[in-house]
């Protein structure tokens, strides 16, 4: 099992690599006097995916929640830039596993996403400006020919731009992904990873990505950070998944 501090040194950016990033300063949360999170220390750079990994109970879930401001904790969450001045507090973006609604009502993906953007009654029809944002930010997505069509009649990948067009409006600083292509298939997952990387780049924003997928992980993120109620350890993907803390929290899934 690493240190915290070694943890915490794997995340900190080479001081020359220009990165700004998003910083959890010894993070912790207590509930009905559990400790869930003890001092949780990591940096999610921006312009690059980093993967939180964990067994189950690891606080994944109360994680997220702190940084949406959902959950109270101690400790700070700052966002940086690289010669580690803080610069404004954190905006953040959050796709969820999948949206639970009611797939036969007559609810356009117009609809859905003005009623994110504007107090007027989407009921009361939808303002010229309000359309131009919606189509703007699905097309960011690639996704601008949705906008007329019924949430009923997405796909799983479909749907999924559609969150991600929806957490991008405004753009963060901090993207989240919670699971974000569980049940979606192969066509429809490779083309929401290549969005994400698209706008990321575009962007330059930190992306925190949830995933139990080892094989994703590998192949999409930048660095890991395998949690169990506090840093278990943190780098590289190759790094972290050939580490004692690995083979620990999950001693049957090498």
């Amino acid at each position: 099992m690493a240190t915290r501090k070694a943890a915490s040194e794997h995340n900190h950016p080479d001081p020359d690599c220009g990165l700004c990033r998003v910083e959890m300063e010894h993070l912790s949360v207590t509930a009905e006097n559990e400790t869930i999170l003890e001092d949780v220390t990591a940096h999610i750079h921006c312009g690059e995916v980093t993967a939180l990994i964990g067994p189950n109970g690891a606080g994944k879930t109360t994680l997220l929640k702190a940084l949406l401001g959902q959950m109270k904790y101690t400790g700070q969450v700052s966002h940086v830039d690289s010669q580690g001045r803080a610069i404004g507090a954190v905006r953040v973006g959050y796709v969820p596993q999948h949206l639970e609604f009611d797939r036969q009502m007559p609810c356009s993906v117009c609809d859905l996403m003005a009623a994110s953007l504007t107090r007027f009654p989407v009921w009361l029809g939808i303002r010229r400006k309000t359309r131009e944002r919606v189509l703007s930010a699905l097309k960011t997505v690639h996704a601008g020919q949705l906008i007329d069509k019924r949430l009923g009649t997405l796909s799983g990948g479909e749907m999924q731009r559609v969150l991600l067009a929806m957490a991008l409006t405004p753009v963060p600083q901090l993207l989240i992904l919670d699971e974000p292509v569980s049940g979606v298939d192969q066509n429809g997952l490779q083309a929401f990873l290549d969005t994400v990387s698209s706008v990321k780049a575009r962007y330059h924003m930190a992306v925190l990505l949830v995933s139990h997928d080892w094989d994703m992980v590998r192949r999409f993120a930048d660095r890991v950070i395998l949690l169990d109620r506090t840093v278990l350890e943190a780098g590289r993907p190759e790094d972290v998944f050939a580490s004692r803390a690995f083979d620990e929290a999950f001693p049957l899934r090498r």
